[in-house]
């Protein structure tokens, strides 16, 4: 996907005077580094002493150990899965190639190469994503369980051969900063792991290809950081790995001065990027648990390394392990909404590990749990080792115990979030919130008012997913458009106008007029959005315990104009459609399970199904995966003037 010249006019038009500023310097400091690159200065009698504390690693639970050395010697035996793409090659992976497409990125200075067009370079996340080095994280830990030197030996061997590979400012490994921040975040774990195997000191401080590795990242960072409009998760990523690489990895002159401007990005950004109310900001909840992740790392090597560490920071990842407790379902799944590409902080885990449960994990250990919190019955490598590095109840002073909630939060006023429960673990989230963050919001969809509707953590009105990023702009503009979720539409636009795949030149507005989520057997919530002037649609929502119903009721007010109310069903739910009644069926744990769905009379009703011209039903479980599932798509007109601007949906599970 390249981008036109009327995509930079419209990114540029969200861009404020200091930040087109700020990005003409960073284009003058890539012409300068491209005749005279900056060169490592030389160091001698470099240690790691970060350390893991004794009886850390016999404090792992057997599941997760068993669950880790699979995966490890699935990895060991070259097979991995990136973004629905199995690959066979990872005993001796090319740096440079996607195997989706078979096109290999150029080997030419950084930041001449066009990592957004699939065409010259191929998915860029396909190549990216190996070289975040995780796969490797797991290894090492696998060698840090077992004491087995072959994990050990295969991480140093790749790690040798990516630095051999990729020379500082070569290739597509050098030209975004979230990958750079996740990378050192990565080694500094990887060196933490193998502390026990005698080659670790002779592959990072001794080697001194290591050392100029670590100090370009760092310098990269400290030249090109993500700005203004851009400082969302990748400012994050960049300041976490920034500051965990100048704790741990604390060899250079410049190191001090890294480590203290990493940590002011962070706090500011950690600060920036979160609600009060602990929700993140770009309300896409993939970023959440991301920012979460990468907050804690960053603490760690902070307490490891004893780095004093702003309260406002723990005080920020204590409010968004908060959130994350109180909006997730009985099975511990978070509300999917906004974009989603399955990016994680730090991982060391083997598949089956729960990412949500994990982190509600790691929150009880760092900060203690609350009653009210959900119970969490799975086992993790990751908490044990963060836990064993943070220093315990340090958020635990008067302001922030009182600022803890005393009751299971519901409505997230900032945010515009509200999450109704009812009886039968039924669980619906209805968004009223902001569209997105910053002037650009890069990860937002056009979803405002829609709904997301769960039974026993079973998707039955579901959000589809993202799917995408780059290569497949029909795909993308599918599934960040308003016709892509749960909600209503006029004149077959979106309710926010998009300036290109990461990019919204006009953001809907929408207002929460109600938020009762425990009230008297009936839980209400009603809001509005201006997405569509002169009109305005208003959406109310109704869940009745005694009934176990949710009713939907959409108003239109404005002029006549063509509508579209869409439904998309869960990829487990089997719909029969007759008229303006569909019948849902499920299986959850061998049992079966079903609701009836009443849809507004006024409107024709066709459901829809695996359809690519255009896209339209379709559900996205992860980046880069899509599968089959039901639509039901209502057309009409709605008119302000008469009863025919009000659309009723009643969603009733049966017992």
């Amino acid at each position: 996907m390249t981008m036109s010249a009327g995509w930079y006019l419209r990114r540029l038009s969200r861009m404020g005077p200091r930040e087109v500023g700020g990005r003409v310097g960073d284009a003058v400091r890539r012409r300068r580094w491209r005749s005279a690159p900056p060169h490592s200065p030389s160091v001698s009698g470099a240690r790691f002493t970060a350390v893991l504390p004794a009886g850390t690693i016999a404090a792992i639970p057997p599941d997760a150990v068993k669950r880790l050395v699979a995966e490890a010697d699935r990895l060991m035996a070259g097979h991995a899965e990136y973004f629905g793409v199995d690959r066979d090659d990872m005993a001796d992976p090319d740096w440079f190639l996607d195997p989706k497409t078979g096109r290999r990125a150029p080997r030419v200075y950084a930041f001449d190469v066009p990592y957004r067009d699939e065409d010259t370079v191929g998915d860029i996340k396909q190549i990216w994503e190996p070289s975040r080095h995780q796969y490797l994280t797991r290894l090492a830990a696998a060698y840090a369980v077992t004491g087995n030197e072959r994990y050990a030996e295969r991480v140093a061997e790749h790690l040798r051969s990516w630095w051999t590979a990729n020379p500082p400012l070569s290739g597509v490994h050098w030209t975004s900063g979230i990958e750079l921040g996740i990378r050192l975040l990565s080694w500094v774990w990887i060196r933490r792991l193998l502390d026990g195997w005698p080659g670790a000191a002779g592959l990072f401080e001794e080697n001194a290809v290591a050392r100029d590795q670590v100090w370009h990242h760092q310098r990269w960072l400290a030249a090109f950081p993500s700005r203004a409009s851009s400082a969302n998760n990748h400012v994050v990523a960049e300041a976490a790995g920034q500051f965990a690489a100048a704790c741990a990895f604390a060899w250079f002159p410049s190191s001090g001065r890294w480590r203290a401007d990493a940590l002011r990005s962070l706090e500011r950004n950690l600060r920036a990027n979160t609600f009060a109310s602990g929700l993140n900001r770009e309300l896409a909840t993939e970023y959440h648990g991301l920012v979460l992740e990468l907050g804690l790392a960053a603490v760690a090597e902070a307490d490891a390394a004893g780095v004093p560490v702003p309260a406002t920071v723990r005080l920020v990842l204590l409010r968004m392990t908060d959130a994350l407790a109180a909006v997730v379902d009985n099975r511990l799944r978070p509300p999917r909404q906004g974009d989603a590409d399955d990016g994680h902080g730090l991982i060391v885990d083997g598949e089956g590990t729960d990412r949500w449960a994990s982190l509600l994990a790691t929150g009880d250990a760092v900060f203690g749990r609350l009653d009210w919190w959900p119970a969490v019955t799975g086992t993790d490598v990751r908490t044990p080792l963060l836990a064993a590095l943070v220093r315990p109840n340090t958020v635990n002073g008067t302001t922030a115990a009182e600022s803890r909630p005393a009751s299971r939060p519901a409505h997230f006023a900032d945010a515009g979030m509200t999450i109704l429960r009812g009886p039968e673990e039924i669980w619906a989230r209805c968004d009223g919130g902001p569209h997105g963050f910053l002037s650009i919001a890069a990860h937002a969809h056009a979803d405002a008012l829609s709904v997301e509707v769960r039974h026993d953590g079973v998707d039955v009105l579901a959000d589809p997913g993202t799917y995408c990023y780059h290569g497949q702009p029909e795909w993308r503009r599918y599934f960040r458009s308003t016709l892509g979720h749960n909600t209503l539409s006029l004149d077959g636009t979106d309710q926010s106008v998009s300036g290109g795949p990461f990019l919204w030149t006009r953001h809907a507005r929408s207002r929460v007029l109600t938020a009762e989520p425990s009230g008297g057997g009936v839980a209400r919530w009603s809001a509005e959005h201006d997405g569509y002037q002169p009109s305005v649609h208003r959406r109310r929502v109704e869940l009745t315990a005694g009934s176990r119903e949710l009713k939907v009721v959409d108003e239109v007010r404005g002029p006549r104009r063509p509508v579209r109310l869409a439904f998309h069903l869960g990829p487990a739910i089997t719909a029969d459609l007759a008229g303006e009644r569909a019948v849902l069926t499920w299986t959850r744990d061998g049992e079966d399970r079903s609701a009836t769905l009443d849809l507004p009379a006024q409107l024709t009703w066709s459901a829809h199904r695996g359809e690519s011209e255009p896209p339209l039903g379709w559900y996205s479980p992860g980046f880069g995966r899509k599968e089959p599932a039901t639509t039901l798509i209502g057309t009409g007109f709605a008119d302000g003037t008469a009863l025919s601007g009000d659309f009723t949906t009643v969603l009733t599970f049966r017992g």
